[in-house]
């Protein structure tokens, strides 16, 4: 009976371990098996907040001035150059006659087509009469004042021959460039010269797409340059282009009045100020904030720790803040920041 005893107790001495060994692993395995914790992840972020401030609405941009009209004077009929009554520099007015191609041949055509003309011209009132004493048939009379007619057409048409031997100014302005001389032969629709018209000039500009929604037709630029330091020129918005070119810009041309006193030459470096004297409240964002194009403006704003998406609208923009019309209020805050890795929803937090 000791002995079974002793056997027993051996047994429980050896199988405890055994127990606490297997009871410490399944403890383990069930710690394995547990689901893992889901761990939110936060995208640190940094802000600006909204706020209402003055604004000056500012564009400034450079450009060259390039004449108001700007015409090739064209020799109209072939011929030698008799006459060349002009010079580099010289101030033309428009029909001038600046110079005269050989009219021999020109004026031998019209003489024989008006020579001609008067004869079919005799002819027909002779049949005329003939016709009312019944000598001639009203279609002999028809021919003749058909031929009478083609006549006369021709005797016009050799006129304005004669008149397109002299040629003159297409516009008033001044010799730019001369390209005949006095004595040359010249074909029909040769360029001869070259003459600009600065009485009145024009500059075109690149905006981008923030700055052209600031513009518009008629509005008043002031254009200044450094060859007249302190001086004003005041000109207007004549043309704002519809289409942006493939870099996203849009041409603007400005006309301006060009005094005689102060003339600015083609190709002067200029700069055209469309800015707006008048200032505004606006409320306003970094320019950083937007996450989309002006057109397509949209940015972040951080509500209780989650950024959601907001479409705004866009206001003029100066010292890179941009005015906000619609789609927020004072004291939002908008993620300038971080925007690359957001959806709308994304956890953030904001660092400094």
């Amino acid at each position: 009976m000791k002995t079974r005893t002793i056997i027993i107790i051996v047994l429980i001495v050896i199988a405890t371990p055994i127990v606490a060994r297997l009871a410490s692993n399944k403890k383990q395995l069930d710690e394995k098996n547990k689901p893992a914790k889901t761990v939110t992840l936060k995208i640190p972020v940094k802000v600006a907040v909204a706020k209402n401030q003055l604004m000056v609405s500012q564009v400034i941009k450079t450009g060259s001035v390039a004449p108001f009209k700007e015409a090739k004077v064209l020799a109209r009929l072939s011929g030698t150059l008799l006459n060349a009554n002009y010079a580099l520099g010289d101030h033309v007015s428009e029909g001038q006659v600046l110079a005269v191609t050989d009219t021999r041949i020109q004026q031998l055509e019209l003489q024989k087509a008006e020579s001609n003309a008067a004869k079919l011209r005799n002819d027909l009132d002779t049949y005329m009469e003939l016709q009312r004493g019944s000598a001639a048939t009203p279609e002999q009379v028809n021919n003749i004042r058909l031929d009478y007619s083609n006549a006369v057409n021709q005797a016009g048409q050799a006129r304005k021959n004669l008149a397109d031997a002299y040629i003159r100014a297409p516009t008033s302005g001044i010799i730019s460039a001369r390209q005949a001389e006095k004595g040359v032969f010249v074909n029909a629709g040769s360029e001869i010269a070259t003459i600009v018209n600065l009485s009145k000039a024009k500059v075109q500009v690149n905006l981008t797409e923030m700055e052209v929604y600031q513009v518009g037709q008629g509005q008043k630029v002031k254009i200044t340059t450094d060859v007249y330091p302190g001086m004003e020129f005041h000109g207007k918005v004549t043309f704002v282009s519809p289409q942006a070119d493939q870099a996203h810009n849009y041409v603007v041309e400005i006309q301006f009045g060009n005094s005689q006193n102060t003339i600015l030459r083609s190709g002067t470096f200029v700069y055209a100020d469309f800015s707006k004297n008048a200032s505004q409240e606006l409320l306003v964002i970094p320019r950083e904030a937007l996450a989309e194009s002006v057109r397509n403006a949209i940015v972040y704003v951080v509500e209780q720790g989650v950024a959601r998406q907001r479409k705004i609208t866009t206001g003029p923009e100066a010292g890179g803040m941009v005015a906000v019309r619609d789609g927020l209020k004072a004291g939002d805050q908008v993620i300038i920041s971080g925007q690359i890795d957001l959806r709308d929803g994304s956890r953030v937090i904001i660092s400094k």
